[in-house]
């Protein structure tokens, strides 16, 4: 049974300034608690229905039903539990192999496709503006499916991190090099832009290489794709051998 208090803690996980505090957030679902289980997330506790219960730590799961389930869960149809994970300590950023930036993007759900695009093309840092959404955002959690917990995701000054670095800026421009023709080095930064906005001016300043995804309709009144779309297609471009 899941007592007031846990009630309590979990409605307060919904709110960022009550994650930060507290250094903890909420994976819900059997497929994303078990991914996290089996990463470096240290987890403070689990609330499954018996069904789930025997894959778990006894010493840190609670046995509830889906009634109950639904009363704590964010989603209309809740998975067969939920848990609470600890917040990592940040880790500094390694400059070096393809890092993924994103300036001021907002969306929860292109923020999780963006995470599962990391994991599945093998980005392994994704640093993201001061402004961009939280990404223990329970609606970012849920869309990353259990990514999250692979990918090292680092939140800073983004001006002061592309001064530092010697290497190479990509960012996506109108009058881009055709992506398709770019061949992109082994060690390069990929800038994502906001979802309305694109890349704001101060961060587009750093670009060393301007890239577009060209566009064949010619009829269409399409000006720009989404930018979890935009990503998915740099990111395979930047992964296919040329």
């Amino acid at each position: 049974m899941v007592s007031k208090n846990q009630i309590k803690l979990i409605q307060k996980l919904q709110q960022k300034k009550y994650r930060f505090q507290h250094q903890m957030f909420i994976v819900e679902g059997k497929k994303s608690i078990l991914e996290f289980l089996h990463s470096n997330f240290n987890v403070e506790q689990i609330f499954v229905t018996e069904y789930f219960s025997d894959k778990l730590p006894k010493s840190k799961t609670t046995i509830t039903t889906k009634e109950e389930l639904k009363k704590i869960s964010s989603l209309k149809n809740p998975d067969e539990g939920i848990a609470i994970f600890k917040i990592p300590e940040e880790q500094p950023i390694h400059h070096k192999g393809l890092i993924l930036i994103l300036d001021d993007i907002r969306d929860p759900g292109n923020l999780g496709t963006i995470i599962r695009l990391c994991d599945w093309f093998g980005v392994q840092q994704l640093v993201c503006s001061e402004q961009t959404t939280d990404c223990y955002n329970p609606k970012v959690v849920q869309a990353s499916m259990g990514s999250l917990s692979r990918i090292k995701i680092h939140y800073t000054d983004l001006q002061n991190f592309l001064t530092n670095t010697a290497l190479p800026i990509y960012a996506t421009a109108m009058n881009g090099e055709n992506v398709h023709q770019t061949v992109f080095q082994e060690d390069f930064i990929l800038i994502m832009g906001n979802e309305a906005n694109g890349i704001s001016e101060e961060i587009f300043k750093f670009a060393t290489k301007k890239i577009t995804i060209p566009r064949f309709g010619q009829l269409q009144q399409t000006e720009s794709l989404n930018v979890a779309t935009a990503t998915a297609i740099l990111l395979n471009e930047a992964r296919r051998e040329k």
